[in-house]
Parts: C-alpha cells; structure tokens; sequence
C-alpha cells in the first residue's frame, strides 16, 4: 500500500520535464471527483490542494445526498432528475458511506400533508429505477411514534419519504486514494502559487509550493482545471487579475446536539422557514445535526464562522418543532461551510435564488474552470469538466468510467453499530494494526471509541498531517463534540509524532493550532 505513503506519491512529481495530461487545482469534492474520472480513464493525472482534502466547504455539508426538495418547487425538474440519478449511483458505488435515510415533513395544517404527498412521489418517480423509496403520508400517532420528542400541539400527520445521507470527508478521503488507486497523484498542503502560460499566452502548466518543506515545482500540462470552490476567483485572477467575479459565497451554518432530542431514526424536514430556507433535524453519528442557514457573506475563509444571527435562527426554528428547547450549552459544536455558488448577473442578494447547477467555463489562456454544484452530483461535475478537458488538451477521446466504479473501501451493508464501518473494507486492516501494538486498540480517549490505531491509520494510509486532519475529516471529533475534540488533541499530537518522527515543539505547536480553531466550534 506504497500508494498512499508521501514521500512515494512526492517522487512523481520530480520530473520537470514531464507533461501532465491534466493537472487539477483543488482537493474537494469536484476537484477529488474529476482526478477519479481522468485517472480512470487512463490520463496522467496531478492533484493538488492548498490545505487538506476536503478542508472548506466539502467537509462542512448537511451530510445529505439528495435530489434537492426545494428545487424540485422551484421546478428545476433536470437538476432534480440529474441529482436524484446520482444520488443512486452514490449509494450503489459507496454504500459504506451512503446510506438510504427516511425523512419525515410534520405537518400542521391539512393542506400540507396532501400538498407535500403529491410532491414528493413526484420526487420519488423521477428517480426512476434508482428511487430509494416511495413517499406517503403516515398519521398523527405513527409521526409521533416515529419522532419522539417532535411538538405534538397543532400536529395532523405528517409526509414519510426517502433521501440520502453520508459522511461527506470520508467520502472525499476514499475519493482520494480511489484516485491514487487509479493511478493518480494527489497532494494535499501543496499550494498552487501561479499559472505558466506558452509564448501564444496558453494555460501550460503550474508553480506550485510544498507548504510543508517550502520547495517550489514547475510543472508542465496539457491541461489545467480550476476546481477550488470559493476560491475559484483567485486562480481566475492568476490567469487575468481584471477578471469579474464568477462566485457569490453563501454560508451555511450547521448545530449539532445531543441525540436526546430526537431519539429516533427518522430525520426531520421542516419546509418553511422563516429565511425561506428548508430546516433539517439529521441523525448523524449518533448525534443530532440541525441546520442550515443561507447567508451572502462577501469574503472567502477556511474557516469560516458563524455568526451569531445564524445560530439564534438555528436555535428558534428547532425550538418551534421540538419539545425540548435547545440551549447553547446543549450545543455540542457549530460549524461553518461556504457553498460556492455561481454568481448571478444582476445585483440579487438572495443566495437561495443563485444556481445550484454546476458551471463549466474555459477562459482564453485554455484554463478550465468549474463552479457550482453540491456533493450529490460530484460524480457528474467531474464527469462533464474532464469532457471538456478532451477537448481543450486535445486529449484521446476516452471514455468515463465512473458511474460504475465502486469507491475505495466499498461494501454493502455496513454494521453502523460499530463506529468503524466508515472504513467499510478497511475494517480488518484497520484492526490489525494493534498486532503491531496492543495499545492501538484503546481509545484515544476514555469518553470516545475512536481508537489509536485510527490515528496511525489515518497517517499512513489517508495522507492525514495534521492534528486538524485526524480529529475534523478522518475521524469527525471536532464537528461532533469540539470540547471533546480539545480533550483528544494531545494524545492524538503524541501518536502522530512518534509516527511521523516528530518532536515535541511539534506536539506543542500541533495542540495550539488544533486549540485555535477548535474555539470557533464551541458557543461561548
């Protein structure tokens, strides 16, 4: 499993002289997805990301693969039909990670019920042959059976269908080494610093920088894709500084409590909301994930963070269905993502009215740049970007082959009782670690079950450098209980150095970085 080792990944990017078929800028969903689909299809194929993978907006999502309800009002028909496709290609080619999850709309009045029946077996028949279920309206005593702890006062029934839900960085960490599987080359904490344009001003390579060591590359394609969400304006800017923005950042922020709440399996879906926005209650890891929120917000960060206006909304709008009102101090940790979302062509503020579909645009240096789109359909948006990439690089007319490609780790039908079923057909091997050292089967920490031979596998097989990388996106620590997270970060400081034949400044300087942002996630 050489593979997925750094310092073997590293050797194939020391020849100058050789010319990439495609290099792609941005280690999220869709820049992971298009380095499956063109390695997959036999190109050459460099992956680079400025932080981890899926560090900003593809790690910070509701954790649903779905079609898209509200779109489906706003009669967006293809994109529901294209989405709801995809969602049943998820589930078939990562079902360790993708799960069929029932949802259920309380209804108060009784035009809702009929209303939102009608709706969604639309939904339900445009999915076709890869529907997850078919919806109907179930009574007042099955929908409060099913949702204990749901406001029974003023409730007539309520509408049961089907979606999906996942684990968004899993995904993208078995993305990448899917990529790496497939002959790739993939690298996070290498920071793309400049575009190298030909004597005709054509896109033909990239400067890049190892943000841990400080080398700089020069590296040469046939074509360069521009996949970093939020961040797609600045590689624009790299190609020409006078470029107008193509992304309007919204912010979505997401609540996680404890499953008491809401002790059952079904999840909410509250279709009115006050911001216009659906409001989702999701069981996920044994918690509760309340959100979200559709903000403008006018700068880009990694780390973004909510703002109070957000939270206090989250915090009303939950209030209103539960019958046990939330406080921040039942907050567990709150986290951020910005969606990039295309940006529209007149002065409209209204987030939730910007495109959810996916933009491909190549500007006149041959640069290829995609923006838009959400998880469920990353498969697709990788798909259609290495489509163009053929065309721009003159590249062979291969054809893709990721639809029916199974994910790394894939495996039907998952033990979700034992927490490490995220590593689906990893599991044993993950296990086996502790032949090597007993001690790698104990917890990391007595209140969680996240053992230290996780850690150690998160560092030699899922490319994981940081104490960020092991308790946000290997494991999801931090997005579940940020206290608990801070608690788990020296231990976690301590493996990963006698792993990676670190010091202790190291430790030290790993457990206040980690500390520093662990503080965003936690309601003073």
């Amino acid at each position: 499993m050489s593979i997925f080792k750094r310092d073997s990944i590293l050797t194939s990017i020391k020849d100058k002289d050789k010319c990439w078929d495609v290099i792609i800028i941005g280690g999220g969903a869709t820049g992971l997805g298009a380095a499956v689909d063109a390695a997959s299809r036999g190109f050459s194929t460099l992956l680079f990301e400025q932080a981890d993978f899926a560090k900003g907006t593809s790690s910070r999502a509701t954790k649903l693969v779905h079609g898209g309800v509200r779109y489906l009002a706003q009669g967006d028909i293809g994109l529901v039909r294209e989405a709801l496709h995809e969602r049943g290609l998820l589930l078939k080619n990562a079902p360790h990670l993708v799960k069929n999850e029932s949802f259920i709309i309380p209804n108060y009045s009784w035009f809702d019920g009929v209303f939102y029946t009608i709706g969604l077996t639309i939904y339900d028949l445009l999915a076709g042959k890869l529907g997850f279920g078919r919806a109907k309206h179930i009574s007042k005593k099955e929908t409060l059976n099913r949702l204990p702890g749901i406001e029974g006062k003023g409730l007539h029934g309520g509408v049961a269908y089907h979606d999906g839900q996942f684990d968004d960085s899993r995904l993208a960490i078995n993305l990448a080494q899917t990529a790496l599987e497939q002959g790739a080359t993939v690298l996070n904490y290498f920071k793309v610093t400049g575009l190298i344009k030909d004597a005709h001003h054509k896109i033909a390579g990239v400067a890049v920088a190892d943000t841990e060591t400080g080398i700089a590359y020069q590296l040469k394609a046939k074509t360069v894709i521009n996949a970093t969400g939020v961040f797609v304006d600045d590689v624009l800017k790299m190609d020409r500084p006078d470029c107008k923005p193509l992304v309007r950042p919204s912010q979505g922020v997401h609540l996680v409590l404890d499953k008491s709440f809401m002790p059952g399996e079904d999840a909410i879906m509250i279709p009115k909301t006050e911001d216009g926005r659906v409001l989702f209650v999701v069981p996920w890891h044994n918690k509760l994930l309340v959100g979200t929120t559709d903000t403008p917000i006018d700068k880009h960060s990694l780390e973004p963070i909510a703002l109070e206006a957000e939270v206090d909304f989250i915090m009303r709008t939950a209030a209103k269905y539960l019958t046990k009102t939330p406080t921040r101090k039942d907050v567990l940790s709150v986290f951020a993502g910005l969606r990039p979302l295309a940006a529209p062509q007149d002065d409209s503020s209204k987030t939730k009215e910007i495109s959810r579909s996916h933009k491909l645009i190549v500007s006149k240096s041959g640069l290829i740049t995609i923006t838009g789109g959400k998880w469920t359909t990353y498969r697709k948006m990788g798909e259609d970007t290495i489509d163009k990439a053929i065309e721009v690089g003159k590249l062979k007319n291969n054809i893709c082959h990721t639809a029916g490609l199974p994910i790394h780790g894939s495996r039907p039908n998952p033990d979700r009782s034992n927490h490490l079923y995220v590593y689906g057909a990893d599991i044993e091997k993950v296990l086996a670690l502790a032949n090597e050292d007993t001690d790698w089967k104990n917890p990391v920490h007595p209140d969680n079950e996240y053992t230290k031979g996780e850690v150690i596998w998160s560092i030699r097989y899922e490319m994981a450098r940081t104490v960020e990388d092991i308790l946000a996106r290997r494991t999801r620590v931090l997005f579940l209980d940020a206290r608990l997270a801070m608690a788990m970060a020296p231990e976690v400081a301590r493996l990963m150095a006698s792993e990676l034949n670190k010091d202790n400044k190291w430790q030290a300087e790993q457990v206040s970085a980690f500390n520093k942002v662990a503080k965003n996630y936690i309601l003073a």
